[in-house]
């Protein structure tokens, strides 16, 4: 797992020695009063005024070697007004602090604005945005270059290790970090999972990641595919019967919580490749379905956090792991198979997978534990990314109350859903002359067509499904997160639970 540097907390008493400053401006305001300790001489304000910098969000403005003190730099990162700084743009400017202190030795942040003081909310939010933007996958680059010397970072400068933030609040936001710190640890892991590449991270390794969370206090079982048989899941080993890679079904369980209430249950796919199986993709952009697993990974990547934080809650995740692929024992379009639920579907295309895992993974999981809600997540559909793009993930749900929470999480957290509708009409069009239904329909709405496949095996208990094929995976730059593997859902789902289901 990526090692973020080290954050504290502290009131700003004196000037640093050396190394860089980040001070925040507002849009049109002066520099804080306590500035006037690092920046004696004026410096900030002049440059700020021959710059023409007004302190607009995110805007920057480096001043090297300042009068007057022994600061190697001043980095100026604008806030921008203070509508814009709600919990999710707190996080958004400390993710945009990241490159201005990235390759200092020594640096720290002035978290203190003339228009207003931050409280440890805002601190918080600004410390786990930095961390957020400084992960990165480099596991697998060779440590040295191909003269045999040690490679170093960019421009042969270390990476920042520790970063002090000056506030009004240090105790409290200390506080406050803890748990986003928490959180911060799951989205390593989700965005880890994710870049991993498929020869390395099949159904096998996926489970065995995943048992790694009872050092956490999470329960975790493995399903392996006799257990699997047994149960009847015919949908999810229809997948998996063209791979030599064994199929998995992963349960964790964390009983935060004291009373006896429902747990409530996220459950994810887990495609750890998918060729597209007969019905095979075309080999431009295959490599990239490594990535099919996003749902899984952000469901391991939640449990994480919850224990790490010890979320007072009882929360089921179950992840189904299959691989998808091609040999003479492999799925073909028009068989039939039998889900635990003892539905049958005829498969017409053996690309549209993951809606047969997920049958089972959920049928399974309202079957044994009954919860209040189900959420899954899964990369299902790029059809859905024609309708969405990849700034919103698609929201479709059987329950309105709880759809609206979803979607509110999704806005303080910045990992923003749009709701897309289900209904009968979309049902007929999954309608089959063979089985009791078949896994695609026409050519029109297909991410609607694949919800309302998996609303036939939900029964009537509270469930939305989340489509996060286009912000999983090679989704946009953005100020936190420059992966390929965003980590999508680990934030929303958290929130979730935090505001609405915890004891």
């Amino acid at each position: 797992m990526h090692k973020p540097p080290s954050i504290a907390f502290a009131k700003l008493s004196a000037a640093p020695k050396k190394g860089t400053a980040v001070i925040l401006l507002g849009e049109e305001a002066s520099p804080a009063a306590s500035v006037s300790l690092l920046d004696p001489s004026g410096t900030i304000a002049r440059a700020a005024a021959a710059a023409k910098f007004k302190g607009g969000f995110g805007a920057t403005l480096d001043v090297w070697a300042p009068d007057a003190t022994e600061l190697d730099r001043f980095a100026l990162l604008g806030a921008g007004k203070p509508d814009k700084r709600d919990e999710s743009g707190w996080m958004r400017l400390g993710g945009s602090a990241w490159p201005l202190v990235r390759k200092a030795e020594t640096a720290a942040v002035v978290l203190e604005l003339a228009d207003g003081e931050p409280d440890e909310v805002a601190a918080a939010a600004f410390a786990l945005g930095l961390l957020l933007r400084s992960y990165s996958f480099d596991k697998y680059k060779s440590k040295k270059d191909v003269k045999g010397k040690a490679r170093e970072d960019e421009d042969g400068k270390p990476k920042l290790s520790k970063l002090t933030i000056h506030c009004a609040d240090p105790s409290a936001a200390k506080k406050a970090f803890a748990d986003a710190e928490a959180v911060m640890g799951g989205v390593f892991l989700a965005r880890d999972l994710v870049n991993e590449p498929a020869n390395a991270l099949g159904p096998v390794e996926f489970a065995d990641k995943a048992k790694e969370l009872e050092e956490l206090g999470v329960t975790v079982e493995v399903l392996a595919e006799k257990e699997m048989k047994k149960l009847g899941m015919g949908a999810l080993l229809g997948v998996a019967q063209g791979s030599p890679r064994g199929a998995r079904l992963v349960v964790m369980q964390w009983n935060g919580a004291k009373g006896k209430d429902k747990p409530i249950a996220f459950v994810g796919k887990g495609v750890t490749f998918d060729t597209g199986g007969n019905s095979m993709k075309p080999a431009s952009g295959m490599e990239d379905m490594k990535g099919d697993m996003g749902g899984a990974a952000a469901v391991t990547g939640l449990m994480h956090a919850l224990a790490s934080r010890k979320a007072k809650a009882n929360v089921v995740g179950i992840i189904g792991l299959v691989e998808n692929a091609v040999d003479g024992n492999a799925q073909r379009p028009g068989d039939i198979v039998t889900s635990m639920s003892g539905q049958t579907i005829e498969v017409l295309n053996t690309d549209a997978e993951g809606r047969l895992v997920l049958a089972d993974a959920l049928w399974y999981c309202n079957d044994r534990f009954e919860p209040a809600f189900m959420v899954n997540l899964a990369t299902l559909t790029g059809a859905i990314m024609v309708a969405l793009g990849q700034h919103h993930a698609g929201l479709f749900s059987n329950d309105d109350d709880l759809a609206g929470k979803l979607a509110q999480a999704g806005m303080v957290t910045g990992e923003k859903l749009w709701r897309m509708p289900l209904g009968p009409e979309y049902d007929k069009l999954i309608e089959s002359k063979n089985a009791d239904m078949k896994n695609i329909g026409g050519r029109y709405g297909g991410a609607i067509i694949a919800a309302q496949f998996l609303q036939r095996f939900v029964k009537e208990t509270p469930w939305a499904h989340l489509d996060i094929a286009g912000t999983a995976m090679g989704s946009p730059a953005s100020d936190t997160n420059t992966s390929w593997g965003s980590g999508f859902g680990v934030r929303l789902l958290d929130r979730l639970v935090r505001d609405h289901y915890e004891a």
